[in-house]
């Protein structure tokens, strides 16, 4: 396939003695398809990576650790001790995004990365590694934790470069299709998982697994780090950036810059964000219990219908990009949100009836409407933000919707408990986050130029 290039000449002015003379340079290819196909593979493989060890840890919290880490309290406090490991990832994820995002504005897209990946991978491998509370007392624990923090704080700083050394290596016209791949991270991390968790029982024997076979998700991080770790050093910095640099338009502090002149922009950011982030953690946290407990639903239906779920956006995402090229990626955002609006309460009002069919068809409609608004959201930041603020702000931006989502579960719980686990409970929660991507991702398609007015 020929490279799509597009052109800019730079101009240099020579003053020999009294007569000034004009050169032109040779012409710098601006954007390259090939080398913007390579710069999506290294996001596509990080962003997978990302998704592999969210829920790597998940299970493993739910599962092994509450015995192997937290063996003094008793089962409740252990598990509740055990999940807020995943919470506090979502505590620190901001403060990451705001670290890193400043760095990818300063030092660029590409190194940044490399470091984001870096951390991820090797704190998710560690965890594989660490003694449990019976070796090494209290420190274990600890260690854990501390683990966590830094994957959570690498986690700011990935989505968001992830999506733009994509979309910043092709043309503007084409960035809803180049910001919808990298999105396959998530249904290729939880197939990943899915995979592993239904191979290694298996093959390995209950009291292995408890003895040293949970460690074999973790380490397998590793392994997956070096292809990642391959993929972005072999991919060029943005043109954009690039840019950037020889105009000499980067902010001092971008991440400042971003939260003093634009929060409202960042507002919207955040709530179109938020239907894309926060329908995962409903459908696929809360619902899954939800299924069990109250409507009765076996653990491998349940399992088979999310994996079946995840499986369709394998083909939806990327056909969501190509449409977000032709309609634009709020647009996109927007119709998932007012169909997912309006899906809301018959879906659950569906569930009630218990059956696999019901429940497979739950599955897929609920996750294509929402799906919608997950592929189209990073180019939809891509066009709200510009060059010199763009990587902290979208990093802002999401960090900060998908800490709100990591509150959805307890919400939704608590709202069963007010109305005795009513069908519409989950609907109610469904429908709001629905509503606010609706609003602002209204808003967003009306904007015409990054707020930092510079076109790229």
């Amino acid at each position: 396939m020929e490279s799509s290039k597009c052109w800019f000449t730079v101009r240099v002015t020579i003053t020999s003695g009294k007569v000034p003379t004009t050169t032109e340079a040779t012409p710098v290819p601006l954007y390259d398809s090939r080398k913007a196909r390579r710069a999506v593979w290294a996001a596509l493989v990080g962003s997978s990576l990302e998704s592999y060890d969210f829920y790597v840890f998940a299970y493993f919290s739910a599962i092994f650790a509450p015995t192997l880490f937290f063996p003094e309290l008793d089962t409740g406090a252990a598990l509740l001790a055990s999940f807020a490991g995943i919470a506090v990832a979502f505590v620190v994820r901001p403060i990451g995004a705001a670290i890193f995002g400043n760095i990818g504005d300063r030092i660029g897209r590409k190194r940044t990365l490399i470091i984001t990946i870096t951390i991820t991978g090797i704190a998710t491998g560690v965890i594989g590694l660490l003694p449990d509370f019976a070796t090494i007392g209290i420190a274990a624990p600890i260690l854990l934790l501390l683990m966590r923090v830094i994957q959570g704080l690498s986690f700011g700083g990935e989505w968001g470069g992830g999506i733009l050394i994509a979309v910043e290596q092709v043309e503007p016209k084409r960035r809803g299709f180049y910001a919808a791949l990298p999105q396959l991270g998530s249904p290729i991390g939880t197939t990943i998982t899915a995979a592993l968790l239904l191979t290694l029982p298996l093959v390995i024997s209950g009291p292995d697994m408890l003895a040293w076979g949970w460690r074999i998700p973790f380490l397998a991080a590793f392994p997956l780090l070096l292809v990642s770790l391959y993929l972005r050093l072999t991919i060029d910095e943005t043109p954009v950036f690039k840019s950037i640099l020889a105009g000499d338009r980067r902010e001092r502090i971008p991440v400042l810059a971003a939260l003093r002149k634009h929060p409202v922009a960042i507002a919207v950011a955040v709530g179109t964000a938020l239907l894309g982030i926060g329908s995962y953690s409903l459908m696929n946290t809360y619902t899954i219990g939800y299924g069990i407990s109250v409507l009765g639903f076996s653990y491998p239906d349940l399992a088979l219908a999310t994996l079946i779920g995840s499986l369709l956006q394998f083909v939806t995402i990327p056909l969501f990009g190509v449409l977000a090229n032709r309609i634009g990626p709020a647009r996109v955002v927007l119709i998932g949100a007012i169909g997912t609006l309006a899906i809301a309460f018959p879906m659950y009002y569906l569930l009630q009836f218990a059956t696999f069919q019901i429940l497979v068809g739950t599955m897929i409609i609920g996750g294509i409407l929402p799906t919608l608004a997950w592929a189209g959201l990073g180019g939809l930041m891509a066009n709200i933000f510009g060059g010199p603020i763009r990587y902290s702000a979208m990093s802002i931006a999401y960090a900060l919707a998908a800490t709100i989502s990591g509150f959805i579960p307890l919400v939704t719980q608590e709202l069963s408990n007010a109305t005795d686990a009513a069908w519409w409970h989950p609907g109610v929660v469904l429908a709001v986050i629905s509503a606010i991507t609706l609003v602002t991702s209204l808003i967003a398609a009306r904007w015409k130029r990054p707020v930092d007015d510079i076109a790229d």
